[in-house]
């Protein structure tokens, strides 16, 4: 009989450790360019997306001691994203015992990083500071090993996967362990990939293509989290301020033309997020891609994209009916305070009619 190795299996791959970084309006990337306030970097888009709001690519400022950051880039929306590619070659009992202490490092450096950029640019950029918000997403990268099939990794290694993806040390319940488990997909016969709501396993060695769509999605989920937050805070203006007590001017024919109010700026605000968010859906084209399509769609889903895009919809309609009921109500007033002033001018009219008869 054929006895197992005491020595757990050893693999090879990378650990990629996309970031984001909300830290303006806007970035005026023709402008940093036209300066060359950074050194850029060619910029090779994936087939599957298209030309709306393509970043700029360049390079960390030296000096600098983030020899893992292969990927820059700048989105006019705002955006600074950071990709590391840390190599291994561990078996996944060490890797999972790793993985915490690698991920808080690079989040540490993303940190430095990604401020050091911002110092570059912040003259061209609209309402800077670093940062608003920042996300994050893990992506284990393993090389298949030809003696390991699919079926004999997911069951010898499956529990340590999926807590690895937990970031969790401790084995997780059966339960968890196959929900986790049962997302798994993958496209010819040794491919697995594995996505969960902040890392992923991919067990192939042709994943080029896939980090893209990884780093998009990310991206993706920053925005609509910082609309939404956005969204809450121009909300409780409008709320605490606007509708509780409007300054008499504001019923004043022609003021509010000429001076902004909260609701005017919640509407600006609608259509500046309605016009990203569209445009960011429209990036990616996977159509006639049945199997990236299937894996853009489990990534979104992993990543709540839809939820937070539907609060953002529940709260653009809240602002139309915010809208419509304050301006209601401006009408209504104005139209009492015109009514007003003709009876004012009549009655002056009036006396002065009969002070010119008595005279």
């Amino acid at each position: 009989m054929q006895t197992k190795s005491a020595s757990p299996q050893i693999f090879s791959g990378n650990i990629f450790i996309f970031y984001c970084f909300d830290v303006a309006d806007d970035i005026d990337l023709e402008s940093v360019k036209d300066k060359q306030l950074l050194l850029r970097q060619p910029l090779l888009l994936s087939k599957y997306f298209k030309n709306y709001h393509t970043p700029l690519a360049v390079e960390l400022p030296h000096p600098h001691s983030s020899s893992k950051c292969i990927s820059a880039k700048l989105h006019e929306f705002g955006v600074i994203s950071l990709a590391y590619k840390i190599p291994f070659k561990e078996n996944l009992v060490d890797l999972r015992q790793q993985i915490n202490d690698i991920e808080d490092e690079y989040r540490e450096q993303s940190v430095i990083d990604a401020g050091a950029i911002f110092k570059k640019i912040k003259s061209e950029t609209k309402q800077p500071r670093f940062f608003h918000l920042r996300t994050s997403y893990v992506v284990i990268q393993i090389n298949p090993e030809p003696d390991i099939d699919i079926n004999q990794l997911k069951e010898e290694s499956g529990s340590i996967i999926a807590s690895m993806l937990r970031f969790e040390i401790e084995v997780l319940s059966e339960y968890q362990k196959n929900e986790i488990l049962a997302s798994a997909i993958g496209y010819y016969r040794g491919d697995l990939i594995i996505i969960d709501a902040y890392a992923a396993f991919v067990y192939d060695d042709e994943y080029e293509e896939y980090l893209d769509i990884f780093e998009f999605a990310n991206v993706q989920q920053l925005e609509l989290q910082y609309f939404d937050r956005l969204l809450d805070q121009q909300l409780n203006t409008v709320y605490e301020r606007q509708m509780k007590k409007s300054n008499f001017r504001s019923y004043l024919p022609l003021f509010d033309v000429l001076k902004s109010n909260p609701v005017e700026e919640l509407g600006n605000l609608k259509v500046d997020i309605s016009v990203i968010t569209e445009r960011l859906e429209s990036s990616i084209k996977l159509s006639g891609e049945a199997y990236f399509s299937e894996l853009y769609s489990l990534i979104v889903e992993k990543l709540d994209i839809n939820t937070w895009k539907e609060s953002i919809n529940r709260k653009l309609d809240i602002i139309k009916d915010v809208s419509t009921v304050y301006q209601n109500k401006v009408e209504s007033a104005r139209e009492d305070l015109t009514s007003g002033l003709i009876i004012i001018l009549i009655f002056i009219e009036l006396v002065i009619g009969i002070l010119s008869y008595l005279k």
